[in-house]
C-alpha cells in the first residue's frame, strides 16, 4: 500500500507566486492513469495559477480564501467551499485576491503533464492577447515573468 502525506510534501514554488503540491501524479510517489490531483497555495493579493489552457479537463475545489476565476471569456469572484468545472482546452486563470493565502485542490484527468508549469519555470509562457486570447475585461493581468509582474490589479 502506498500513502503519500500532503503534511510531508514539501511542493514547488512557482514565480507566480504558488506553492503546488502533487498528490496523485506528477513528483507524488502515488500515480494513477486517469486523473492527477494537488493542492496548491496561492500568496495572498496576486497569488496566480495564470491565464493557460491544456487537454485536459480539470476542476477546482476552494477550501480557503478569495480568488477571481476567469474562464474563456468569464470572470467571476470564487470562494472556499465552491468548485469550478475547466471544460479541456478552455483557457483559465485563478488570482488570490484576498489579503490570507487561498488554498485549493486541482484534479484533472486524464493524468499527464501540463505544459504551463514547465512554461512558467521556464519563462515562456504565452502571453495573453499576444500568443494566446485576452482575459475577460476588467481581470486580473497575467503574471508571465514573476512577483514583480504581479504587483496590483490594473
Amino acid at each position: 500500500m502506498k500513502i503519500s502525506d500532503l503534511n510531508e510534501t514539501e511542493g514547488r514554488r512557482f514565480p507566480a507566486r504558488r506553492l503546488t503540491k502533487n498528490i496523485v501524479g506528477g513528483g507524488s510517489s502515488l500515480q494513477a492513469e486517469n486523473f492527477s490531483l494537488g493542492m496548491v497555495t496561492l500568496d495572498p493579493e496576486g497569488g496566480q495559477v495564470p491565464w493557460h489552457n491544456h487537454p485536459q479537463e480539470e476542476i477546482y475545489l476552494i477550501l480557503e480564501g478569495t480568488g477571481e476565476i476567469c474562464l474563456g471569456s468569464e470572470r467571476r469572484e470564487i470562494r472556499s467551499g465552491q468548485t469550478v468545472y475547466i471544460p479541456p482546452e478552455e483557457f483559465h486563470q485563478l488570482t488570490n485576491i484576498g489579503k490570507t493565502p487561498l488554498k485549493f485542490i486541482y484534479c484533472y484527468g486524464p493524468a499527464g503533464d501540463v505544459a504551463h508549469w514547465r512554461q512558467e519555470l521556464e519563462g515562456t509562457l504565452p502571453r495573453e492577447g499576444e500568443d494566446v486570447p485576452a482575459l475577460p475585461e476588467g481581470a486580473w493581468p497575467q503574471c508571465t515573468e514573476g512577483a514583480e509582474d504581479n504587483g496590483g490589479k490594473e
